[in-house]
């Protein structure tokens, strides 16, 4: 965590998980880094969900009382356009994904906090940037894909979609955005080898775009001149366009969702089928 800080949000403590923030500093002029800390690994749970977006609404409606050249009284924005960035105060993990069993057992979790969060990123209107500074696997790792821009650390931490491992669905909006943003090759390996990459392997595969730690970020924003992107205002609109795809799997409601559940059922049923369909010419 670097600068003064701006703001902190809490995440409230839940049964399996003690709670944490969100502390908000500037590294650099209007550059907001969003350091979160939730023990012990930084999973998306409903309340980390809402902390982050509690954040990102801070950085952009707080507004200031401000008076004119002209003597006028008016609101401005607290936090001036910028750049924010991501990252975590867990060094091990910037986030280790989903709790599994809360987003199965809790009705509506993916609809009302999983992805509202991965919609804000993707539309925020401020360029964003993933600093991965630990493991980010999952929906850690689907997570900074929803940023603009990810750095990772050189010396530390893997990325990785490791649902293969445990046996686990991709649901639409999980798979749709590497889908739009990795070269087919990146993705398979992704999904169906559930490779762990390192920062250099993650660099070469166009998951990220640059190896290193904040320095490396603020560097990143430099080169890139991504500090005065977000004043025209056009930023958020631009990427609704970019990733409408993406955006509309996030948005579905009502019979075109697709729950854990119905996938696990439909592959059930599919294998039940079988069985009985190789038995029955069997006895012919």
């Amino acid at each position: 965590m670097a600068g003064q800080e701006l703001f902190s949000i809490p995440i409230q403590a839940l049964k399996a998980h003690p709670g944490g923030s969100i502390v908000c500093t500037s590294p650099a002029p209007q550059v907001y880094l969003l350091t979160w800390t939730s023990p012990a690994d930084n999973r998306l749970t409903n309340a980390f969900c809402q902390a982050v977006l509690a954040a990102l609404d801070e950085l952009e409606f707080a507004r200031v009382d401000s008076t004119d050249d002209k003597g006028k009284q008016r609101q401005k924005p607290k936090y001036p356009p910028g750049v924010v960035v991501t990252t975590s105060g867990i060094s091990k993990f910037y986030s280790n994904g989903l709790d599994l069993n809360m987003m199965l057992n809790t009705p509506g979790f993916n609809q009302d906090h999983l992805y509202p969060l991965w919609r804000r990123f993707l539309t925020y209107p401020m360029p964003t940037v993933a600093l991965m500074n630990g493991h980010a696997f999952a929906g850690g790792a689907m997570l900074a894909m929803h940023h603009d821009y990810r750095v990772f650390s050189g010396s530390r931490g893997y990325l990785c979609l490791n649902e293969l491992e445990f046996g686990a669905p991709l649901m639409p909006p999980m798979a749709s955005i590497f889908r739009e943003k990795l070269p087919p090759a990146s993705f398979r390996k992704l999904v169906l080898e559930a490779h762990r990459f390192d920062a250099k392997q993650a660099l070469e595969a166009g998951i990220v775009d640059k190896v290193g730690d904040l320095d490396a970020a603020l560097e990143l924003i430099k080169d890139l001149k991504l500090m005065g992107k977000a004043a025209p205002g056009a930023y958020g609109m631009l990427k609704q366009e970019m990733y409408r795809e993406s955006l509309a799997l996030l948005d579905a409601r009502g019979k075109d969702i697709v729950n854990p559940p119905e996938v696990f059922g439909a592959e059930k049923k599919r294998i039940e089928d079988g069985i009985k369909k190789v038995a029955s010419k069997a006895k012919l």
